[in-house]
């Protein structure tokens, strides 16, 4: 019996949203974790000072994983993106918990170096909790908005969208990591300042990368063919499915 068949519109790979292979994503999420496990294991806790300025020197680069979550759901879409800001909270709860472990063993009366240790990496359950949640909310909001302008603006003008959600997204970021980490420790007015300061500091770091997103993103759209658009996307950030 013969069937006549509905012709289909071909597949536009660039838009394509299936189970794709794609050759770099993998080294992105790498690359993302390792710089979200660095910042908050190295240098978060160290001030800084440079001439007059006295900065934390995470500064330098905590905005890397807005930078790149930037790129990921511009190119990847907002579903893989979530996967890899998944993989990174995954990653950083993981380490706090064994950090947590690792201090609390008794130490070898051998071995002197204990009080360092505690110092470099005994954050208080505060700071962890703080950081652990602004990351979270921060980066899905960054995330949600770049994906949403990218409907908007109809996939152009992206430095609006990487600029536009890291405002955003830095401002979730700093406004609930700050207060809960440091509020009633430090004073009211040092808070307010630092969190300020911080916040402008990290926009202005995505505004001068932003020629780097450009090519970065380019290269990727070109040697990914995918350019992904996140109509009908379901934008809750509590599942990693990509379906």
């Amino acid at each position: 019996m013969n069937q006549t068949l509905t012709p289909q519109p071909p597949v536009n790979s660039l838009q394509a949203s299936g189970r794709k292979h794609f050759r770099y994503l993998d080294l992105l999420t790498v690359v993302f974790v390792t710089v979200l496990l660095c910042t908050n294991l190295i240098s978060a806790a160290k001030v800084a000072r440079l001439g007059d300025f006295s900065f934390g020197a995470g500064i330098l680069f905590f905005p890397i994983s807005y930078l790149f979550g930037d790129i990921l759901t511009e190119v990847y879409g907002y579903k893989r993106a979530r996967r890899v800001i998944w993989s990174g909270f995954g990653a950083l709860t993981a380490a706090t918990l064994i950090s947590w472990v690792v201090l609390a063993l008794p130490p070898d009366p051998d071995w002197p170096h204990q009080e360092a240790y505690e110092i470099v990496f005994g954050t208080t359950p505060r700071v962890v909790l703080a950081s652990i949640t602004a990351f979270f909310c921060g980066e899905f909001c960054n995330s949600y908005v770049l994906a949403r302008m990218k409907l908007w603006t109809k996939g152009k003008v992206l430095w609006t969208r990487t600029i536009g959600s890291t405002i955003v997204g830095e401002a979730v970021d700093s406004v609930i990591f700050y207060p809960v980490a440091f509020l009633g420790i430090w004073t009211d007015e040092l808070v307010i300042k630092v969190m300020i300061s911080n916040y402008i500091l990290k926009v202005l770091w995505e505004v001068v990368m932003t020629p780097f997103t450009y090519r970065f993103v380019a290269f990727l759209k070109s040697k990914e063919n995918v350019d992904h658009f996140d109509y009908g996307t379901d934008f809750t950030p509590f599942q990693i499915s990509t379906d």
